[in-house]
């Protein structure tokens, strides 16, 4: 097979007219069969092409021809086989991302030292510091020896890698070089901004000094970021490879290891299903970071909350249907918020309060300029897989929109966590209730998980800090408990007409300030059981605002971030995995006010 001309070339200078230089040059290249990636900004081109010495030919001189590119330089190399799979000419905001205002190449760099006279430095042994300025990954295929590593894994974090170096190399004199010269382009200027007083780049990099000094002084083969993946000193490809994951070259050892998978993973980038869950969290919880601060409820937004036309408002007019949907809001009032355009279709338009409706009809009270209550939305993800995320919810934080909470939810934030996914929680937990919820990542495993609460077949088991001492160490409580909300939508013990509800305790620890910690099983799932139960039997929860110590119904619903915690905490959960097929339990990491062991997640 015919030999094909590998070539490489960049130059700074100012382009413009961009989107028809592309269009013009990526059909030129095609119909001339070359491959390979060219990179137009408006500040230069960057290009590594190959292809036939023909092709190559008419490339350059097509290049040539642009006003600027007349002296263009290229360097040349030959294979047996096509380094590139395909011919990409692509805008960019930088032809070598960067990131640093102020830095033009077009205008200024740093001196150029050829490669023939960084040579003779070395064969004399000239007191100079060789500045390896490429990523970690190419310099462990080869470098010079006895050069200084820059030591970033791309080249955006030159400027902090900079910051780094000692601060005696300001008066010495530095030759920085990289692959084919272009990043000393910026970052030699960049260096002497920062008050390195005597820098070099090597001209035309590593690939040139091959070319003309061979291997004299340089240690190892030079990476190049094509299928070649090394050139000797000849400029020949060597049998050397890189992982397509992390780009580490990979030598015949490295390959024949069994964590290498071609373009999957390689020894040094291989993690275990634990190592991979663990970054994932880490890199969410950065993200969550971002989400929540500041509060997405605490700067002023429009809220909407759906009201749907009932079956026996058919063919009335709107203001029956929203007295009859939302009933403590009075005629008189819904005719003011009509008046004042309080209530829209789904466009958004405004709705006269005598308009014809038809059941099943949506329609939108206005909430205008709302900002929600400050909530702790600090939530720790415990576990995460392709099905489900388990997470320990803090408080107070309400798990939906409800109230006065529209964004300064849980489902809020986990949807702007895992957008495009809408993740789907499988049960709640009360506002002001800490600890373990499990969620769904689709609506196919909601549908697995969901019923398995439903029927009664998950295991919970929680923690609550309690007023007073029971007078046994195991106990239960089987008072039935209403059907409907009261006080505040509270639910009460309703021995004539409440649901079956049954729950067991078993005392931790007495405490000597009075209060007890306990360890609750609910075995049915009525809405406020554990708070209901302890309350009835004389041992209010710590931090109840609802249900207090004198027997009566406060008149808190959800706490402030500066009131006490209610000491209830969804301690470990124990349901059927789905995607796994097996049991699952995971424990949420207890409060400061339970004093117990920490979180542990166990399949």
């Amino acid at each position: 097979m015919s030999s094909v001309v590998n070539i490489a070339a960049y130059k700074f200078l100012p382009l413009s007219d961009l989107k028809r230089q592309r269009a013009s040059l990526l059909a030129r290249c095609r119909e001339w069969g070359l491959k390979g990636t060219i990179l137009l900004s408006p500040e230069g081109i960057n290009l590594f092409v190959a292809g036939s010495e023909e092709a190559i030919e008419r490339l350059l001189a097509e290049l040539r021809g642009w006003p600027g590119l007349e002296d263009l330089e290229a360097k040349f190399s030959r294979t047996q086989h096509q380094p590139f799979r395909r011919m990409l000419v692509r805008i960019k905001k930088e032809i070598i991302a960067f990131g640093v205002e102020g830095i033009d190449p077009a205008r200024r760099t740093s001196p150029k030292l050829p490669p023939a006279e960084l040579k003779r430095w070395l064969d004399e042994g000239r007191p100079v510091t060789l500045l390896d300025t490429r990523n970690d990954y190419e310099i462990k295929l080869g470098t010079f020896r006895d050069a200084l590593p820059i030591g970033v894994r791309h080249f955006r974090d030159f400027p902090n890698a900079v910051k780094k170096l000692p601060e005696e190399l300001k008066e010495q004199p530095i030759v920085m070089f990289c692959t084919g010269g272009i990043r000393c382009e910026k970052a030699g200027p960049y260096m002497e901004r920062e008050g390195f007083k005597h820098v070099f780049q090597l001209e035309g990099g590593i690939l040139k000094y091959f070319e003309e000094c061979g291997g004299a002084h340089y240690d190892g083969e030079c990476f190049v970021f094509d299928h070649r993946t090394g050139l000797d000193r000849s400029l020949q490809e060597t049998q050397s490879t890189y992982c397509f994951n992390c780009l580490t070259p990979l030598n015949a050892a490295d390959r024949a290891h069994e964590h290498y998978i071609p373009e999957r993973s390689c020894p040094y980038c291989f993690r275990t299903p634990a190592e991979q869950m663990a970054a994932s969290i880490a890199r969410r919880h950065e993200a969550l970071k971002r989400i929540i601060s500041p509060l997405p409820g605490s700067q002023p937004h429009d809220q909407f909350k759906p009201i749907n036309v009932p079956d026996e408002c058919d063919g009335r007019p709107l203001i029956e249907a929203l007295c009859r949907v939302v009933r403590h809001i009075p005629a008189d009032v819904w005719e003011d918020k009509c008046a004042r355009g309080m209530v829209v279709d789904g466009e958004h338009r405004p709705v006269a309060a005598n308009k014809i409706v038809r059941r099943g009809e949506r329609y939108l009270h206005k909430f205008p300029s709302v900002i929600e209550p400050d909530v702790n939305m600090r939530i720790e993800i415990v576990h995460e897989d392709e099905a489900l995320i388990v997470v320990n919810k803090p408080a107070p934080l309400p798990m939906h929109a409800a109230g006065r909470f529209y964004r300064n939810t849980l489902h809020y934030a986990l949807e702007a966590l895992y957008r495009p996914q809408k993740p789907r929680p499988c049960h709640r937990l009360d506002a002001n209730t800490t600890g373990v919820i499990v969620v769904a990542r689709t609506r196919h495993f909601a549908s697995l998980i969901q019923p398995q609460f439903a029927r009664g077949e998950v295991e919970k088991v929680y923690l609550a800090r309690v007023q007073g001492h029971p007078r046994q160490d195991e106990f239960s409580c089987d008072a039935p408990i209403s059907t409907e909300p009261g006080h505040l939508g509270a639910r009460v013990v309703d021995e004539d007409g409440g649901l079956p509800s049954r729950t067991l305790f078993r005392v931790l620890h007495r405490f000597e300030d009075g209060t007890a910690l306990l360890e609750v099983r609910p075995l049915t799932g009525r809405t406020n059981q554990i708070r209901v139960h302890l309350w009835h039997l004389g041992l209010p929860i710590c931090g109840d605002q609802t249900y207090l110590s004198d027997n009566t119904l406060g008149d808190s619903q959800t706490l402030s971030v500066n009131d006490p915690p209610l000491c209830l905490h969804a301690w470990r959960i124990k349901f059927w995995h789905p995607g796994q097929k097996q049991t699952m339990t995971c424990t949420a990491k207890a409060p400061s006010w339970a004093d117990i062991e920490p979180a542990t997640v166990d399949a």
